[in-house]
């Protein structure tokens, strides 16, 4: 340790040294010493013992900052966080005022929903071709291009490496022709699988379409067409918008719950 003269400023500046997974930090640390106050300061010999104290309280400072506050509603790297259940209400007599509600950090947002072509069916019913289900559900997997999560168990049971699934499941999802019209692409950008809560007996399973590997469900995905959103026209599944879905990919995570309700009667 030296002694400083009165009134004495140093500044030291720790270099990408103090380097962690957000990239390196370069901070300037100020010390100074006040009159009427001891005048003992770290001279260059102590420089590197204080970097190393600086640097652990850059990194706590880092932690604390991505921990984020209990009042923040999104977090610090800006991914929109969901709160509470994706709600959405079908409604039998008039399939065009059927809507979802997310809400996520900026509030509530209410869209546009589609769903089966042969009408709606009770909580706790087998889901058949063609016929929307009403109930609680649970995300279980999200597939696009850019997104791939799948619970451990289905990755099991699909006989794949999650790694092969990642790169060609939602691929060869999106290639079917469903309609038989030579369009493909009939999950428009996305596909968020949903199994139902309590656990019921399905027909959900990986198999193969018209020759492509494919998983079936039941789920939320996108449309081709964006003028089927809004009626009963899906094989059973919920149908959105491109924004819709784009919003719902990059808010919902696997666990998710996802609630299915409507007014009128329902097939059982």
């Amino acid at each position: 340790m030296g002694v400083w003269p009165e009134h004495a400023l140093w500044i030291a500046v720790v270099q990408p040294e103090c380097s962690f997974g957000y990239g390196s930090v370069t901070t300037e640390f100020v010390f100074g010493v006040m009159r009427g106050m001891p005048k003992r300061a770290m001279l260059p010999a102590d420089i590197p013992f204080f970097v190393r104290a600086a640097c652990s309280l850059v990194l706590a400072g880092l932690v604390m900052t991505l921990s984020g506050c209990g009042s923040d509603q999104q977090s610090v790297l800006g991914e929109p966080k969901l709160l509470g259940s994706i709600r959405i209400q079908l409604d039998a007599g008039n399939p065009s005022a059927s809507t979802g509600t997310v809400e996520i950090g900026d509030g509530p947002r209410q869209f546009k929903v589609g769903y089966g072509r042969e009408g709606i069916a009770c909580a706790g019913t087998t889901f058949q071709e063609g016929v929307t289900p009403l109930g609680t559900f649970r995300v279980n997997a999200i597939l696009s291009d850019n997104d791939f999560a799948m619970e451990p168990e289905l990755v099991a049971l699909s006989g794949k490496s999650e790694d092969d699934l990642r790169k060609t499941l939602f691929r060869n999802m999106n290639s079917i022709d469903f309609k038989g019209d030579g369009e493909t692409g009939e999950y428009g950008i996305g596909y968020i699988s949903l199994a139902p809560v309590p656990a019921t007996e399905q027909p959900f399973r990986f198999n193969t379409y018209d020759g492509t590997f494919r998983w079936y469900s039941f789920a939320i995905h996108g449309t081709n067409e964006p003028s089927r959103v809004g009626k009963a026209v899906t094989g059973g599944c919920i149908n959105v918008d491109q924004n819709t879905l784009r919003t719902l990919l990059e808010t919902v995570k696997l666990g998710d719950e996802v609630v299915i309700s409507s007014d009128g009667p329902c097939l059982r």
